[in-house]
């Protein structure tokens, strides 16, 4: 995977598209996860892959195996009422993250269905945070 120079740029296109596509995409299910800043406490919207898990969801915050934690993650945790939109659907919900062997129970299944994933820990030397975002 090929890191765009400007990700904040191809952030905007890649959700520009997303909403003139009603929600919908192709290839691995994607979402996109509105937080509230940890600093600034304004909306931030990121595009992202999800994993169906029972009636919640998952996202990764694997940042591509880079060694630091996305920016969407440090502000879900500094505020976890969250807003999703996948499947031509709009929604709030509560962003959890698990520890410990529940996260790694749930990291495996991930990595069982979507192998890359454990690239991306490899490569991170951090542990991948998992977050179940949970429809409120």
């Amino acid at each position: 995977m090929t890191i765009p120079s400007d990700m904040k740029a191809h952030n905007r296109k890649v959700i520009e598209e997303f909403r003139a596509a009603g929600g919908r995409a192709h290839g691995r299910p994607m979402m996109l996860l509105t937080t509230t800043g940890a600093r600034t406490g304004r909306p931030h919207t990121a595009p992202m892959m999800y994993i169906p898990h029972g009636d919640d969801i998952l996202v990764v915050a694997s940042n591509a195996g880079a060694p630091k934690d996305p920016d969407w993650y440090r502000n879900l945790v500094a505020h976890p009422e969250v807003v999703v939109e996948a499947e031509g659907e709009t929604y709030d919900a509560t962003a959890v993250v698990p520890r410990g062997d529940e996260r790694d129970r749930i990291f495996a299944g991930v990595v069982e269905r979507y192998p890359f994933f454990a690239d991306h820990q490899a490569k991170a030397g951090r542990s991948i945070p998992v977050v179940v975002l949970r429809r409120r």
